[in-house]
């Protein structure tokens, strides 16, 4: 059995991970399954991650990864919508999935958009801090190898759906069965 694809789309809130994701999903001929740090934030009690947020953040997203790796071990295709962010209770974070992705198809996608219209869009959502696109980039991962960048404020999530499948999933399926 081949392993299936892990498209990691790593960028800062509001950047447009979500939204290229569900256009990925209609864009491409395989299914993906996607999911995200917010998911498995979701699991954990609001008591302790008010205690102490990172902690516990960090073990779920270590839990999402191995999650992750074991769909795709069992041909399964899968999203991951995070962050590679470089916080104590998790550093070396992108050290660490290349360890847990090792031997894996793992692709790094960079969901890129200026802060500023991130920040715009931060506002207009209203369930996120004006600036938490930029808190959250002073501590972004800086030494992550992309396999591919798109940049949501040029283009139209569809496009940038378009270009990740032409030119990662057309790479791929001819080295793997997708």
């Amino acid at each position: 059995m081949s392993k299936g694809i892990v498209l990691y789309l790593n960028g800062v809130t509001s950047t447009g991970k979500t939204t290229l994701a569900k256009a990925i999903q209609q864009k491409a001929d395989v299914n993906f399954y996607t999911f995200s740090n917010d998911t498995f934030q979701q699991m954990i009690s609001q008591k302790f991650l008010m205690r102490n947020y990172w902690k516990y953040l960090s073990e779920a997203i270590i839990q999402a990864y191995q999650t992750a790796k074991l769909m795709s071990d069992n041909g399964i295709n899968v999203i991951y919508d995070g962050m590679i962010l470089e916080v104590d209770d998790i550093k070396p974070h992108y050290e660490k999935i290349n360890a847990i992705f090792n031997n894996s198809p793992l692709k790094m996608i960079e969901v890129y958009c200026p802060l500023e219209i991130c920040k715009q869009r931060n506002i207009e959502r209203g369930d996120r801090r004006p600036n938490q696109s930029h808190e959250q980039n002073q501590i972004m991962a800086r030494d992550v190898k992309y396999d591919i960048s798109v940049d949501t404020s040029i283009y139209s999530p569809e496009k940038c759906a378009e270009i990740i499948v032409s030119n990662i999933l057309a790479i791929t399926e001819n080295t793997h069965d997708v």
